[in-house]
């Protein structure tokens, strides 16, 4: 019990506060029992970096267990992050490398984290999505680029 107190713990202490605003979702695979499996797209905006939203299309798995919240969703994503307004941030003012969404994919080992890597050569914010375990990673992983313009003259 204390184990699963213990990582319970760990999973809340290590979790970002971003959330995101799921959009939609459409069914991929019909299940007689339980929910269907199917692909949602959610979008954040980076907190930190006004003017730049993140959309993220996720695999979610159904059936009985994923209708109760025990099953592991695959590490299949996209992501796909734009200015949707003027920039607001320095770039020389951000942390290299930023994780700036995270959302668990299964009860508790696996999650999907977005991370911000600053591109000051070409003035530009990347965007990586990749998938965790505790025990072992995974080579699945998604990226966007976002270069620093203008917006409307500003």
């Amino acid at each position: 019990m204390r184990i699963l107190a213990a990582i319970l713990a760990l999973t809340a202490i290590s979790s970002t506060s971003v959330f995101a605003d799921e959009l939609d979702c459409a069914s991929t695979t019909f299940r007689i029992m339980g929910a269907n499996d199917k692909v949602c797209v959610s979008g954040f905006d980076d907190e930190k970096v006004g003017g730049v939203t993140c959309y993220v299309s996720q695999a979610r798995t159904g059936g009985v267990k994923g209708m109760v919240g025990v099953a592991e969703d695959p590490s299949r994503f996209s992501l796909s992050c734009n200015q949707t307004g003027p920039i607001t941030a320095d770039l020389a003012k951000l942390k290299k490398r930023e994780e700036v969404y995270s959302e668990r994919t299964s009860l508790f080992f696996k999650s999907t984290h977005v991370y911000r890597i600053v591109d000051p050569k070409r003035k530009t914010l990347v965007y990586l999505a990749i998938s965790d375990k505790i025990v072992d990673g995974s080579p699945y992983n998604a990226v966007s680029s976002v270069p620093v313009m203008p917006w409307n003259g500003r």
